[in-house]
């Protein structure tokens, strides 16, 4: 998810080469940066078992920046029309008409070719080419699959699409031991199983700029109660993917994942909770804020036993210090923004019924959508400093624990 890095002053008559150049970046979404250091860089190190060579760990981040650059260009470019829709993407540089227009699609299109090629041509020849090609297969994957394939046909969208932002720990773990073994694609499943519990909360909240847009995200089509339950479902088989991994991360990642998936889980159900008790409540069409306000029931969820707490407290610390990581990783697989306006609502688009989301979807003051979506940040966050931690201190695998015994 870009925030509006595409809000740039508006340039009248001629352009200035500094302006141009901020557009261009803004098309990039560069928070993408904070994705590749929250994936790549631990999923490197576990590969290595230790550091690797800080010039590998330059030229594989740099590699993996200008792919992303790339594809988020491409995505922009093509996304323009729908990005001018919706509010909290209609200050990116493409979606500005004329005479506000920054930066031609022309321009654009050449801008995110040329990423592309740099970061092949970097990656293949300073790193090595399985690490180029997976690159290459990210852009493609994300542009021609995701973007024009998958984005305005089907509810399943972002589930297929999303495989696009699980790709870097392919690129680390290929760059380090020059190939692709089982831990990389247990970290793939992981990001691929979390992204859609992660992208959906976001679109409950947001669905009627989907809805303007005629974008078919899984909470404009299908009521609350229905993407709560495939949130739950996702939820479990993340966490169930991460537990994988426990035989070659250790026992200090074993444990900090199960802690963290309980906690996840903890939030998932919470959230399925409170849409379940506005159901029961008998009104689809009020939020969360309006149910509270009326005195109706509230979730039924309980709280947390002695060690989720501690998880979701430190989850909490971890959402304040990655706040701006959380604008990466949703940007990844879906491009939205972060802006809380939303678009004209169901009834002002005949393709989407009325209501089709009801109550919990509102972009209004309902908090429990975007509870989870940025303590999922959270989640991913703490997880993969663990296995950071977990690859460079010595006491931290199987072994060392037999040793104790």
């Amino acid at each position: 998810m870009t925030p509006a890095t595409g809000a740039l002053p508006v340039v009248a008559g001629r352009r200035s080469a500094r302006v141009v150049a901020r557009s261009l970046f803004a098309l990039t979404k560069p928070r993408i940066i904070e994705l590749l250091l929250v994936t790549t860089i631990p999923t490197m190190l576990l590969a290595q078992r230790g550091l690797p060579s800080v010039r590998l760990l330059v030229f594989t981040l740099i590699g993996g920046a200008f792919a992303a650059g790339s594809a988020n260009t491409f995505n922009c470019y093509i996304d323009r029309d729908i990005d001018a829709v919706m509010k909290r993407t209609s200050r990116r540089p493409l979606a500005r008409k004329d005479p506000l227009a920054v930066v031609k699609p022309t321009e654009a299109l050449i801008f995110g070719a040329v990423l592309g090629a740099a970061s092949t041509l970097l990656l293949g020849l300073l790193v090595n080419w399985i690490s180029a090609a997976l690159a290459d297969g990210a852009i493609l994957f994300y542009v021609f699959v995701y973007t024009l394939g998958l984005k305005r046909r089907t509810a399943s969208n972002i589930v297929i699409g999303g495989a696009a932002g699980c790709f870097p720990v392919l690129v680390g773990w290929s760059a380090v031991t020059g190939t692709v073994s089982l831990p990389a694609v247990v970290l793939f499943a992981v990001i691929f199983f979390w992204t859609p519990p992660h992208f959906w909360a976001l679109a409950m909240k947001f669905r009627d700029d989907y809805a303007a847009a005629n974008v078919p995200m899984l909470p404009v089509v299908a009521p609350a109660s229905v993407v709560a339950r495939k949130i739950l479902f996702y939820s479990y088989v993340m966490v169930a993917a991460t537990l994988a991994l426990a035989p070659y991360a250790g026992w200090l990642y074993t444990v900090s994942a199960v802690l963290l998936g309980v906690w996840f889980l903890t939030e998932a159900h919470r959230l399925q909770a409170r849409v379940a008790s506005i159901d029961a409540a008998g009104d689809g069409g009020q939020d969360l804020a309006g149910a509270a306000a009326a005195g109706r029931p509230r979730a039924a969820a309980t709280a947390l036993g002695g060690l989720a707490r501690a998880s979701s407290a430190v989850a909490s610390s971890a959402v304040a210090s990655s706040a701006v990581v959380s604008s990466a990783l949703a940007g990844t697989s879906h491009g939205a923004g972060t802006s809380h306006g939303a678009g004209p609502g169901p009834a002002d688009d005949p393709g989407v019924a009325e209501g089709a989301c009801a109550g919990v979807a509102r972009p209004s003051a309902n908090p429990a959508p975007m509870r989870l979506f940025h303590l999922s940040i959270a989640y991913l966050t703490l997880l993969f400093a663990v296995i950071a931690v977990t690859a460079v201190l010595p006491w931290g695998g199987w072994e060392a624990l037999l040793r104790l015994f």
